[in-house]
């Protein structure tokens, strides 16, 4: 008996333990409000995802991410300190704790969950790998890209994707490892490789930066699942579940019909589903150490996930990319947000 009550202390002892470190552990939050800014960590420059003008204002899908939370979490979009990151700096200045949230074109995988110490929190772009060339290259398929030169990023999951693709399918491979996007770009158009493979996404907007755009292309074909979205550290629950409930907040938005021009408006609605996704009704915020209106706050600031899908990469912007997958569930696309209640 006294073995058997010695163990039940010991376990009793060990989940008090573990109640106090998670406990200790959610202070990201408190940290951005008693700091008064958001620090977010970016792509150097990707059209469309992230990018500075020449007056240092950040703009683009990605930044937008970080104005949403930054406004969720203190009221105002605009504070926010925007720290430039390549592939090989962003998980480790997120480990270290250098930036509060990553909010740059990253995959989600297992990998970088179990091993890095990080966590997800949603997909934000359903993006898949494919590849650019130019025009003169005459080519309608991946299939034909044998003893192809293909520049890829280091630190990323590109050169992994290209050589499984090439080895399935019998095909011959150069792969040109580069250490950045903007190498990875100047030697395409250097010679050194003729074939560029990353993101769909991402070649859309190198091809934005080359000399004449519409003489390279890129192939329809696509060879890997890559769903981009926010990174957290793990360990701190209440930090991930603002950043992952902000983007659901924007994509519930969209569903609902509340933009930016009309949030004001709908806080005026009587449908229950808009009255608790902006915090007229119940306590979602609080529960999450928020103002209950933080989606009220994100979609001001950024608009809802269309508008800003639209605004920075859609149809509409100098990138052009087709919604497709990102479309909303119930308009034939697969993006999908629990409901705020």
């Amino acid at each position: 008996m006294k073995k058997i009550l010695a163990l039940l202390a010991g376990a009793a002892t060990l989940a008090v333990a573990g109640v106090g470190t998670t406990a200790a552990s959610a202070q990201t939050l408190k940290a951005v409000q008693e700091r008064g800014e958001l620090v977010c960590g970016v792509s150097k420059g990707l059209p469309g995802f992230s990018e500075a003008d020449a007056s240092g204002k950040w703009t683009g899908f990605d930044v937008d991410l970080c104005r949403a939370v930054a406004a969720a979490a203190l009221g105002d979009g605009e504070k926010v300190k925007f720290v430039p990151l390549n592939a090989e700096e962003r998980f480790p200045a997120l480990q270290k704790g250098e930036i509060d949230l990553l909010s740059r074109n990253s995959t989600w995988t297992l990998e970088r969950e179990g091993d890095l110490g990080l966590l997800f929190a949603g997909v934000s772009y359903y993006d898949g790998q494919g590849f650019l060339i130019p025009y003169a290259r005459n080519l309608s398929s991946a299939l034909e890209l044998s003893k192809s030169k293909v520049c890829v990023q280091a630190g990323t999951t590109a050169a992994a994707n290209t050589q499984d693709y090439f080895k399935n399918n019998g095909m011959e491979l150069e792969l040109v490892t580069q250490p950045n996007v903007d190498a990875l770009l100047v030697a395409y158009q250097d010679g050194k490789c003729d074939t560029i493979s990353t993101d769909v996404s991402q070649l859309y907007a190198l091809r934005l930066k080359m000399e004449k755009p519409a003489d390279h292309m890129v192939l329809p074909d696509v060879i890997s699942k890559e769903p981009l979205g926010p990174v957290v550290r793990q360990g701190d629950d209440q930090w991930f579940n603002v950043v992952k409930w902000t983007l659901y907040g924007l994509l519930n938005a969209e569903e609902l019909g509340v933009t930016s021009a009309k949030v004001d408006e709908a806080l005026k609605s009587q449908k229950p589903a808009v009255k608790q996704l902006l915090g007229v009704e119940g306590n979602a915020g609080k529960s999450l150490g928020l103002r209950n209106d933080f989606v009220a706050q994100a979609v001001k600031s950024v608009g809802n996930y269309g508008e800003s899908f639209e605004r920075n990469v859609g149809t509409a912007s100098k990138l052009g990319i087709p919604r497709g997958i990102n479309q909303l569930w119930d308009k034939g696309g697969i993006q999908y947000a629990p409901p705020v209640k």
